[in-house]
């Protein structure tokens, strides 16, 4: 899954040569085989690293307390979301409920590499959600339609059906 991920990522950033990609261990950690022979370990440094190739710094966030905030969503999405036991998914869309209640992005007002990320990493739960369920994590599915919709990122997920005239009341969106 996080070849896939990386892959699409490059295509988003409009990286035109394609890097060479290797996974490791049993959790298939992503390894970027680097041209000067020194490689690049775990998807959070291999996707930084394609961000700052190309020259999309502001993924990455603005300001020193936004980049903070842009590290400790990838690391949630690392330590929390892709380990998360089944029985505990739940706890995972809470969270991000509460936190995306007043907010449009996980980095506040700003699209970054934390949005990109977490939503390669709840796609597989987002799909199997009933529409009660997405009504009942309605700031989760507000901001996972929006990133979905979000030019150049979907790429290699399938469009997750929500329901507007349930979820969005009035044809806000």
């Amino acid at each position: 899954m996080a070849l896939r991920e990386i892959s699409s990522l490059e295509k988003y950033l409009g990286l035109k040569k394609p890097s060479k990609y290797s996974t490791q261990g049993e959790r298939k950690v992503p390894v970027l085989q680097n041209n000067n022979g020194a490689a690049l370990v775990g998807l959070v440094t291999v996707a930084c690293h394609l961000v700052n190739e190309a020259k999309r710094g502001e993924l990455l966030g603005d300001s020193a307390e936004q980049r903070a905030v842009v590290r400790q969503w990838i690391e949630y999405r690392i330590t929390r979301v892709d380990s998360c036991p089944k029985d505990e998914l739940k706890l995972i869309l809470k969270e991000l409920n509460q936190y995306l209640e007043d907010k449009v992005y996980l980095a506040g007002n700003v699209f970054t590499l934390a949005d990109i990320l977490m939503y390669y990493g709840i796609h597989h739960i987002v799909v199997e959600l009933s529409i009660q369920e997405k009504e009942h994590y309605l700031n989760v599915t507000r901001w996972f339609d929006h990133i979905q919709h979000y030019p150049g990122v979907r790429h290699h997920l399938p469009l997750v059906a929500v329901l507007r005239n349930r979820v969005y009341p009035s044809g806000h969106h």
